[in-house]
């Protein structure tokens, strides 16, 4: 009767049928009442299909064995969970279909063996898209402007699905904006406020679209900007207090006290500079060092020219001519005929074109030269000047 009783005990739990949809995940339950004086020597996981058995999971005392290469790296069994041997499939395939068993095998203090086990049925199906729904990252779709929000679009069915994110109503005009399951915004704008909605779609069937229903975002108020710190921002200027003849500027950050007083809080001494920083020179502060430096210019290109037109003017080159040329010239003109000497009266005529020398009858008759004429007649320079 004790050993009936414990057998009770150690009844596995699990169900008889799993639906699991392709690409997902699913659990095949397995589990049991831990009890004392019973320990779980051998967990096994089996899978028939096509009318053969092969081993999927192994764990004993030697550690868990994954003995199915289709299996490697998408089954595991939770390891820190007394009683626990469900086992998790990920990425579900169609050839995942089959019956799936799970073997326990106790062995009790006095060495003895029990063994259980339970048998589910799985069939992956592929299940079309659900109608998605909007969530959003923050409770209400009511933001001030320069906030960050986003929405993200959420449906079930086999993967993958894919999304679109529209701005308007389904059924109506609306305008594409994100193909992602997720909408964001860095900073909202007031011309953001509207009606979105999303679509959601996967390949089973004939690829039917779900639309989700519009949510209303409504972004309210100016974009926050920052205010400027002290010392950089714009300041009012202090108020004018006359002091002899020009005017003076009181500090307007001085204690009230201290403006009451007029002419002797600034006259205590200089006031403290809080205003605007100094403004740039007017414009025509500029104008003198530009005319200097433009009149600079002019007269230097003026020089440049003179002296290109003094370059231009012709040259002339001098000749000298020696005393030594002269005395050659002199000497080509002599005549060494010898001419007689007749005397003649007063009216004799004597050539214009000869002289004659009287030291004796027979007289040498000279003939004069004209270019010798001319050289002795610009003798007074001795120079001539020949243009080039």
């Amino acid at each position: 009767m004790a050993f009936i009783s414990c057998n009770a005990l150690l009844d596995l739990s699990g169900v008889h049928q799993v639906k699991g949809t392709w690409m997902r995940s699913t659990t095949l339950p397995c589990t049991y009442t831990p009890s004392e004086g019973f320990t779980q020597q051998t967990l096994i996981w089996r899978v028939e299909r096509d009318y053969s058995t092969s081993t999927i999971f192994r764990r004993d005392d030697s550690g868990d064995h994954i003995l199915l290469s289709q299996f490697r790296d998408r089954v595991s069994v939770p390891k820190d969970s007394p009683g626990n041997a469900s086992l998790l499939i990920e990425n579900l395939e169609i050839p995942d279909n089959g019956l799936y068993t799970c073997q326990v095998i106790w062995r009790y203090k006095n060495n003895s063996l029990i063994t259980k086990e339970v048998t589910t049925t799985v069939k992956v199906v592929k299940v079309a898209a659900t109608k998605p729904v909007i969530r959003a990252s923050e409770p209400g779709l009511t933001f001030p402007a320069g906030a960050r929000t986003s929405l993200t679009c959420v449906a079930s069915g086999s993967p993958p699905i894919s999304y679109r994110w529209f701005r308007g109503t389904p059924g109506g005009k609306a305008l594409l904006l994100s193909s992602q399951a997720e909408l964001a915004w860095d900073s909202l704008r007031p011309s953001d406020t509207g009606k979105y909605y999303c679509e959601a779609e996967n390949r089973v069937g004939a690829g039917a679209v779900q639309q989700s229903d519009a949510v209303e975002l409504t972004v309210r108020g100016s974009p926050v900007t920052q205010q400027p710190s002290p010392g950089t921002g714009r300041h009012t200027r202090p108020p004018l207090i006359p002091r002899g003849d020009a005017p003076q500027r009181v500090p307007t950050d001085l204690p009230a006290a201290t403006l009451a007083s007029g002419r002797d809080a600034v006259s205590e001494g200089p006031p403290i500079a809080t205003g605007p920083p100094p403004a740039a020179p007017p414009p025509h502060l500029y104008a003198l060092p530009a005319a200097l430096g433009c009149a600079a210019l002019g007269a230097l290109l003026a020089a440049l020219l003179r002296r290109r037109r003094n370059k231009a003017e012709p040259i002339y080159e001098v000749a000298f001519h020696s005393t030594a040329d002269i005395m050659r010239l002199e000497t080509d003109v002599e005549d060494p005929a010898k001419c007689l000497h007749k005397e003649t009266n007063s009216k004799t005529e004597t050539p214009s074109d000869t002289f004659t020398m009287n030291n004796s009858r027979d007289s040498t008759c000279i003939r004069k030269n004209p270019d010798y004429e001319n050289l002795v007649n610009a003798m007074e320079s001795e120079y001539e000047i020949e243009r080039i």
